[in-house]
């Protein structure tokens, strides 16, 4: 069964979830159906596009309420199958398979809702000649051509919340504290809720940190009757002439 005029939409989620994707969702499947399209929901990401295709139609009903609800209805994956780039004549290759899917469900447009990993499946599907548009979500908001990603607002007021709570049990015991916020290679969480929360000092991954240069500021700090510092660090920060610190193989921190 199609849209009014055999047209067909699909929308899905990849990657970490982010506050927002259901809202998208919902944008999606009201627009679209108002447009005259059908609209299917591809579940669990790029994964749903394998095999036999795991997807359900959403309409007005489906996705009535979604506004204030987190993560996604359609579920999510990380990469899956698709951790790789698409190599020609490749036996088993997920990007083939997924491109024979969209072609054989009919779909117009694939809406895909994620970050950079997600974005970069999507290019090499549309090199292929899939039809699809990406909506870019992330809360590192560390995506090129866009001011402003899905999740990244939501994070950044979470993380000023944190440094707003921290600051009265950092003064009433003369603390130095240290909030760790996401932020692999960009700091905009850091740096936008550091200056909203009031932060001492903050460290992100555009510019090395030097060790000293924090004590100092601390000390003068103290010197100068302000005996408790918040230090707001991004994950991927690195001291100069070092590199990012790791608490696992592939984790930051």
């Amino acid at each position: 069964m199609t849209g009014k005029k055999g047209r067909r939409l699909a929308v899905l989620t990849s990657g970490g979830d982010a506050p927002g994707l259901n809202a998208v969702i919902r944008a999606v499947v009201k627009m679209g159906n108002g447009l005259g399209y059908e609209v299917l929901g591809i579940q669990r990401g790029y994964e749903g596009l394998l095999g036999d295709a795991d997807y359900r139609v959403l309409t007005g009903a489906d996705v009535r309420g979604l506004l204030p609800m987190g993560g996604t209805v359609l579920q999510t994956t990380n990469k899956g199958h698709f951790g790789g780039k698409h190599i020609e004549g490749a036996e088993n290759d997920p990007y083939t398979e997924a491109l024979a899917n969209i072609q054989r469900l009919g779909i117009n447009g694939l809406i895909t809702i994620g970050g950079e990993g997600t974005q970069g499946i999507a290019l090499e599907l549309v090199r292929m000649g899939a039809p699809i548009i990406g909506v870019p979500k992330t809360i590192d908001n560390d995506l090129p051509g866009t001011d402003r990603t899905f999740g990244f607002d939501t994070a950044l007021q979470v993380a000023t919340d944190a440094i707003d709570r921290l600051h009265t049990t950092t003064a009433s015991h003369d603390r130095v504290m240290v909030l760790e916020v996401m932020g692999r290679h960009a700091g905009w969480i850091a740096l936008h809720s550091g200056i909203a929360g009031g932060a001492d000092v903050i460290l992100i991954p555009e510019i090395p940190f030097d060790i000293q240069k924090v004590a100092t500021k601390i000390l003068e700090r103290d010197k100068h009757g302000s005996t408790f510092s918040i230090i707001v660090v991004a994950e991927g920060t690195m001291p100069k002439g070092g590199t990012a610190f790791y608490t696992a193989p592939g984790r930051l921190g």
